[in-house]
């Protein structure tokens, strides 16, 4: 996401910045912390910046977007996904990525349309993962499916196989953190004679990542997940790309992509209605933006409680058994 975030913050000011100004980033790192999220949303007010862009935790970013809302402050949410980004509605913030509801009930139809109506969920405890499974719960059972919760607080790894093989479950999704507890379920599901024919998946998108593929290697390949790409990229998307690439010396993930588009909209913002955080604020209805995704604009969900891009893309994508590195789109909106 920095990545993305910094090449865009260049490339404005190459293009003349903001009314003639520099265009800043201040980067504050967040730690997947909710409390140190809401003290750099307090600093960062403190220093008079103009807006804030970035994170990537949902539950972080509810933190964030709470004390933003509560300071006045524009904040352009990048990458997370949680419906409840804030308890009550706010002009304040805006968001890039698709609500959580969105993007799994799409996850849902591609577990459906592949013949799975016993699926079975290992979960920490987490307001996103509880909210996942709700979604999911919610979507699949009037259309026959079945969520079966393992409850990773309580259960191994080895557990896990045996509750999955109890269970009847066809598919088994990883509502669960990287690398530790992923990556030893998704080892030892790999191992157990008994589950050679079970799917298992991670809507969250773990396996975007290259830390995945290098813990995992083969074992970590056709395990589908969301990410939020087109088929094809704007032109703009492929220029960034290239440029991405170079830069981070791989293949950008979808954040480095959401990274751009969040500064691209900023700048554009702060370019025609100036840099006062109230008009910053009110713009969110007016944006119009070709990012490298298609074009961005804002508008009001029913049940989500910020500004919401509502064109964002989906994709179920997974990584190619014949070659790990290759991603195969399974299913699109």
């Amino acid at each position: 996401m920095l990545a993305g975030l910094e090449l865009a913050v260049r490339e404005a000011n190459d293009a003349g910045g903001v009314g003639g100004k520099t265009l800043e980033l201040v980067v504050r790192d967040t730690a997947a912390d909710p409390q140190k999220a809401a003290a750099a949303m307090e600093e960062l007010a403190h220093l008079g910046v103009a807006a804030v862009a970035g994170e990537y935790h949902s539950v972080v970013a509810r933190a964030a977007a709470t004390k933003a809302d509560a300071l006045g402050l524009p904040f352009l949410c990048s990458s997370a996904v949680l419906d409840a980004l804030t308890e009550q509605p706010t002009d304040q913030v805006a968001r890039l990525a698709p609500p959580q509801s969105r993007g799994w009930q799409l996850y849902a139809d591609f577990l459906l349309g592949a013949g799975h109506s016993r699926i079975a969920v290992a979960a920490q405890p987490s307001i996103y993962w509880a909210s996942g499974t709700r979604i999911l719960r919610e979507y699949l059972a009037p259309r026959g499916g079945t969520v079966i919760e393992l409850n990773m607080s309580t259960l191994t790894p080895t557990a896990v196989c045996d509750a999955l093989v109890d269970s009847r479950a066809t598919a088994l999704l990883l509502l669960v953190g990287t690398p530790d507890p992923a990556v030893p379920i998704v080892k030892a599901v790999r191992r157990d004679p008994r589950l050679a024919d079970i799917t298992m998946g991670a809507p969250a998108g773990q396996p975007e990542f290259a830390e995945w593929a290098t813990l995992l290697g083969d074992d970590g390949a056709a395990i589908p997940f969301l990410r939020y790409l087109p088929e094809r990229l704007t032109a703009l998307g492929a220029r960034v790309e290239s440029a991405l690439h170079e830069r981070l010396a791989a293949a950008p993930s979808f954040v480095a992509f959401e990274g751009y588009d969040t500064i691209a909209v900023l700048a554009e913002v702060l370019r025609s209605h100036g840099t006062d955080r109230a008009r910053t604020a009110q713009a969110w209805p007016h944006v119009a933006v070709e990012g490298t995704r298609g074009k961005i604009q804002f508008s009001r969900t029913p049940g989500i409680s910020v500004w919401q891009w509502a064109g964002t893309p989906i994709q179920v994508v997974d990584r190619d058994p014949a070659k790990p590195d290759r991603f195969r789109i399974r299913h699109t909106d």
